[in-house]
């Protein structure tokens, strides 16, 4: 196990509250404490007085010890009373005895270089902290069981053939191993469809992951904040039959149809001589250009869309999608069947929870998600998998076994990489600064 210096962090938020939880973590932790206070038995809480620097407080202590501990080094909890400026000085103290605040994610990631999780465990973990939502949390509750079955399967099927792709290059003519690409094509075939798969499924699960960002514009009147109301289950926005009630953009965090959504409710898009109304128009271009997609509402009575609202619009065009409201006051058949026609005020909104799945999550359901790669780093690595096999099979029918064997070591590396087997410390830095400091 690694030798690492004790460190010190607040596992609970600088607030007022009952009780806080200070975590330390160290190779040999004993010996920094034991000047100080004894440690009671490994895995019993016991009382112990804490005293320094003209401060007495009595505290709830947990020991640890490793390699049996989360990050795999003698672990101690401190619980006190829930006072942030007590927090602090206690930290102060415990930096007098050599043990210094704790990076972001830093306990985590001893966790992972002491081999007591993977970095698809750490990434879950993280992600299950942040969940702002039932299905986020659901999504990362999925990946917490490590290394999916799949990417096994696939470094078990890959390694006999890296093996046998460097024999050919380091003993083919001695030996006389032979590396027949057809062969070789034909065994990685089920891959190919396999990695394609999985891409699908890890762009879906990115948005369940990160949210789906929504502007809802239009005409005033086209019912935007009817809408917003109804898929933020409550009432955010105040609908009136009055033009322009809405001056100014509201957002909102939400889940909806088991899809996270940030939801922009906009300016009714017109000229106007209110100052107010004017301003609100302003800023919708500033959310138009940070969201995923554009709703551009129109009544489902009007006879088509404002043409000076398209020409805005025109822009943002491939993120753009024409929805019709007020679905309820259709009276004859004027929408075709290929627009997307809802009513927010009878609840009629299945048209555009198709319209989302079919976007985002390729038609898939959102549970239908769940499990499958999320982070960004997790999809970049999978597009890098899928274009690594693709060359391969652009290779000529008899090339030098040089070729086929560096694109499979390529493939093997890029799954250890995925795992976290090939600890690149930036790629360590990047998943670790988005845990909190006791974690």
């Amino acid at each position: 196990m690694t030798q690492h210096p004790p460190i010190a962090a607040p596992a609970t938020p600088l607030l007022p509250s009952a009780v806080s939880i200070v975590r330390v973590s160290g190779s040999d932790l004993r010996a920094f404490l034991k000047p100080w206070i004894s440690l009671p038995e490994p895995r019993r809480a016991a009382l112990r007085w804490l005293c320094w620097g003209g401060y007495r407080e009595r505290a709830l202590v947990l020991f640890f010890p490793g390699p049996e501990s989360y990050t795999g080094e003698d672990l101690v909890e401190f619980q006190v009373h829930g006072n942030p400026l007590l927090v602090r000085r206690l930290l102060e103290h415990l930096a007098s005895l050599g043990i210094r605040l704790a990076e972001p994610g830093e306990f985590t990631r001893r966790s992972l270089l002491n081999g007591k999780q993977g970095l698809l465990e750490a990434e879950a973990l993280r992600d299950m902290i942040s969940a702002a939502t039932d299905t986020q949390l659901r999504e990362a509750q999925a990946r917490s069981g490590g290394v999916p079955p799949w990417l096994a399967e696939a470094r078990e099927a890959i390694a006999p053939w890296v093996a046998r792709a460097e024999a050919a290059v380091d003993y083919g003519e001695e030996e006389g191993i032979v590396l027949d690409p057809a062969e070789l094509r034909r065994a990685l075939e089920p891959l190919r469809t396999l990695f394609q798969a999985e891409r699908e499924r890890s762009r879906a699960a990115g948005w369940l992951r990160e949210g789906i960002r929504l502007a809802l514009v239009g005409r005033p009147n086209a019912g935007k904040s009817t809408l917003f109301n109804a898929l933020a289950g409550e009432d955010r926005a105040i609908v009136t039959e009055i033009p322009g009630t809405t001056r100014d953009v509201l957002e909102v965090r939400c889940e909806w149809a088991g899809l996270p959504l940030y939801l922009f409710d906009t300016a009714g898009l017109r000229d106007t001589e209110d100052p107010v109304e004017r301003l609100g128009v302003a800023r919708v271009a500033a959310v138009l250009e940070k969201v995923d997609l554009i709703l551009h509402l129109i009544p489902a009575t009007d006879p088509g869309a404002d043409p000076e609202i398209l020409e805005r619009l025109a822009p943002y065009e491939g993120k753009v999608l024409e929805l019709r409201t007020f679905g309820d006051q259709l009276t004859d058949s004027r929408v075709g069947a290929e627009t997307w026609t809802v009513s927010a005020l009878t609840g009629e909104l299945g048209a555009l929870e198709d319209a989302l799945r079919e976007r985002f999550l390729g038609g898939q359901a959102p549970d239908a998600c769940l499990g499958a790669l999320a982070s960004q780093r997790q999809r970049e690595l999978l597009d890098e998998l899928v274009l690594q096999l693709e060359i391969f099979y652009q290779l000529p029918d008899n090339p030098p076994p040089e070729m086929p064997a560096s694109l499979l070591q390529g493939l093997w590396a890029l799954l250890l990489r995925l795992t976290g087997e090939d600890r690149a410390e930036a790629a360590l830095d990047q998943v670790f600064a988005g845990f909190c400091l006791g974690k």
